[in-house]
């Protein structure tokens, strides 16, 4: 068998040490970096706030002819418990062409490219500014021991850095016949709430009406019957003018109601798969995700509580998401906002032609857009430092297969030429930074 490309062959590497989170051991997959930045004569060193939750920071001199760039992305995975997969999760096995394993996409691969762009930097003498790379823990569980940790313990690591490369972008998306290339500069962030319902209590053999329990029912129902309000965001609106504007009819006028907000409910209900990922870009969002109340199953609770996962848009904060919730469920229910994520700053589109120029070399033809991430990244908590995140490791996955479904869930997979296209994509981003 040929020898595999360095970028698979490392992401297949980290794809067989389980770094499922909880607990971690992120330390098995930063000692298989440590070696090789070791055999490529690069700096680094270990930051750890938990023993075997390490994070490692490497840096290589560049020319100083422009400001370091970031490279930084988490080694952790989640969970495979009660998931069924049709080849082994951590086998990192290749077969008919993909790559299979958790973390392939979310995101040993991305690691994996970043690893390649330093070696490759440091072979070559150095970029313009320097490169720092952050491989992190923790950021399956918000980033507690890595890169939150990190900021706060250790800043002086990242000064002069304006920007960073990131994860969540650039992943082939087909529609309408063309390749559009998601590029992300802002995400949403989280707010979590807590809904408590009350009713009279009693024996479980007395009938009982408009309790708490009913009254569950009807927030799940509300809950799932509606959306909140469209927003257009900045990152949102440039995504959708550029995919708008690259388009034929009818394709075209579908997506370029979604940019009214009187229409781009309706409009959602004509595009099909393409439509969840949007749907969840215009509108603030909220999912009932655990569920507490009774404990014996002959007595009726007088008290349930629901524990509510929302995700605000840029720009909007805590009392926009209770006030359009109370709008949605009405104003019984007491909803307390338990913890909100840190405000995401102004869009920053500086660096965007620099990534679209990229990717338009490495595929021609294809339409690179803005985007906004509707879950949440590493990214929320450099931009504290002022550093702005562009989620940049590009798949051109064929039309055939679409990876968003396999994040987080069972048969992750990625494309063994997806992986050489994206390190390549990496590396010239990189090496073209000038700040």
């Amino acid at each position: 068998m040929p020898a595999l490309p360095f970028v698979v062959e490392l992401t297949r590497d980290l794809i067989r040490l389980d770094t499922t989170n909880p607990p971690g051991e992120e330390h098995l997959a930063v000692e298989l970096v440590e070696r090789l930045l070791r055999d490529a004569n690069i700096d680094y060193a270990r930051y750890e706030s938990e023993p075997g939750r390490p994070n490692l920071v490497a840096r290589v001199k560049g020319r100083g002819e422009a400001p370091p760039l970031l490279l930084q992305g988490h080694v952790d995975v989640v969970t495979t418990v009660n998931q069924d997969w049709r080849h082994r999760p951590f086998g990192g096995d290749i077969i008919d062409g993909y790559l299979w394993g958790r973390g392939a996409l979310d995101m040993k691969s991305g690691v994996a490219m970043m690893v390649g762009a330093l070696i490759r930097a440091q072979a070559r003498g150095g970029a313009a500014g320097d490169l720092v790379l952050a491989v992190l823990a923790d950021e399956e569980a918000g980033g507690i021991c890595g890169a939150r940790w990190l900021v706060d313990a250790h800043p002086e690591l990242f000064t002069g850095i304006r920007h960073a490369i990131g994860e969540s972008g650039g992943v082939a998306l087909h529609v309408g016949g063309r390749r559009f290339y998601p590029i992300m500069v802002s995400e949403k962030r989280g707010c979590q709430m807590l809904v408590t319902l009350r009713g009279p209590g009693g024996h479980g053999s007395v009938p009982a009406h408009g309790g708490a329990m009913a009254k569950l029912g009807n927030l799940l129902t509300r809950l799932d019957a509606g959306r909140l309000p469209v927003h257009i965001t900045t990152p949102v609106r440039h995504q959708l003018e550029g995919m708008r504007d690259a388009l034929d009819e009818p394709l075209r006028s579908r997506i370029g109601a979604l940019l009214d907000p009187a229409r781009a409910d309706a409009a959602l209900a004509e595009l099909g798969a393409l439509s969840r990922g949007l749907d969840a870009a215009l509108h603030n969002t909220v999912n009932a995700t655990i569920v507490s109340g009774g404990v014996k199953i002959n007595v009726i609770p007088s008290e349930v509580q629901v524990q509510l996962d929302g995700r605000l848009l840029p720009g909007f904060g805590p009392e926009d998401m209770v006030r359009e919730l109370r709008e949605a469920v009405g104003s019984e229910p007491e909803i307390e906002v338990l913890l909100v994520g840190p405000a995401q700053p102004e869009v920053d589109l500086s660096q965007f032609e620099l990534f679209a120029s990229v990717l338009k070399e490495a595929d021609s033809g294809c339409v690179p857009v803005p985007s906004l991430v509707t879950g949440g990244t590493d990214a929320r908590h450099f931009a504290r430092l002022g550093i702005r995140t562009y989620g940049f490791l590009p798949l051109n996955i064929p039309p055939d297969f679409n990876s968003s479904p396999t994040i987080h869930a069972a048969d992750e997979r990625v494309p063994v030429s997806a992986l050489e296209f994206g390190a390549e994509c990496v590396y010239e981003a990189a090496m073209r930074y000038r700040g």
